[in-house]
């Protein structure tokens, strides 16, 4: 899920297509980095895969998930291309160019998964294997894609409401801060499930930093009986500690994702625990899934069940452990 709250221009088509096809053909070698936020690792170009995901640009969760993606395809000998755009019908788009270009797999996330029925239908139609990863677990069997890395979302919210409980928590907010997106409604609604409390969702313009302190800190400020908030990525929790200050709050926060700062927050017990999906892990898996169906027909998860990445909770007692992996950028 998307942890920098920034607001990205939808990119031209056709900007893309000429930054995949100078990729391909082989500009530089290493990680090109261009500023419409594509790039490609080469291999031994044996094999080209296509990333293409709804992350935005700069965003840490999603140079977790693109690092994980790139040694794999080191490891394989794969040209990897990574894109992205958080924009679904601009997704959409950047899946087709990548039919286009004559790929050999495509790995895509299903945040919004009707705009993406078209676009899978069509790699299918033109033999090319899609493989999904970190949004679309409820969705990806129906899709028709291969393969699914990630974590359950409803499976995580639900872990992360029990929980809740053994803290005693009472009142909960689960803040949403991208309207449509099926992995961050199935994670709240999770909560809601389990959670003996009250639980409600806040709706916030994840692209506006400001505004959503400004409308969490309100919130806070307007019932005094919410004592949890639960965000959906990592540099919102660290805002929700500001808002909670800030309204003179007594909520504890807890958030799904992590970066380096937030393992900081929890070991400083600023926030009470971390869900982490492991995005290194569902890049590399996805990569290597398309090279191993390529050049073994391996199938994992049999093409029936996902392959689980999480959820992994990471407290105050497990944080030292992780620290290291974060400041690399693989956690």
């Amino acid at each position: 899920m998307n942890t920098r709250p920034r607001r990205i221009p939808r990119r031209r088509t056709a900007v893309l297509a000429a930054a995949i096809g100078l990729l391909v053909a082989g500009c530089s070698s290493g990680t090109d980095e261009r500023a419409d936020g594509a790039g490609a690792a080469r291999g031994s170009g044996d094999l080209r895969v296509a990333l293409v995901t709804h992350g935005s640009e700069g965003d840490e969760f999603w140079d977790r998930v693109r690092k994980g993606a790139e040694t794999a395809a080191a490891k394989d000998g794969v040209e990897l291309t990574y894109l992205s755009d958080p924009d679904g019908a601009g997704q959409a788009d950047l899946v087709r160019q990548a039919i286009r270009d004559g790929v050999d797999g495509i790995a895509l996330t299903l945040a919004k998964p009707q705009a993406m029925k078209d676009p899978v239908n069509e790699a299918r139609a033109a033999g090319i294997p899609v493989v999904g990863l970190n949004s679309g677990v409820d969705a990806w069997k129906k899709a028709g894609l291969l393969a699914f890395f990630g974590q359950d979302e409803s499976l995580a919210g639900r872990a992360v409401g029990e929980k809740l409980n053994d803290l005693k928590a009472r009142h909960t907010l689960c803040l949403v801060h991208e309207r449509g997106n099926v992995g961050l409604e199935a994670r709240c609604a999770g909560v809601k499930k389990t959670f003996r409390g009250t639980t409600e969702n806040l709706y916030v313009d994840g692209t506006d930093e400001r505004a959503v302190s400004g409308i969490l800190t309100a919130r806070l400020r307007q019932d005094p009986s919410i004592d949890q908030v639960v965000t959906n990525g990592a540099d919102f929790a660290l805002a929700a500690v500001d808002a909670a200050a800030e309204a003179d709050s007594d909520a504890d926060v807890a958030t799904f994702d992590l970066n380096e700062e937030l393992l900081d927050a929890v070991r400083g017990g600023n926030v009470r625990f971390a869900v982490d999906q492991q995005p290194y892990l569902q890049g590399y898996l996805a990569v290597d899934a398309l090279w191993l169906y390529r050049t073994n027909g391996n199938v994992s998860g049999g093409g029936a069940a996902p392959v689980l990445t999480g959820p992994a909770f990471v407290t105050k007692t497990e944080a030292d452990s992780v620290a290291g992996f974060a400041a690399a950028g693989t956690r």
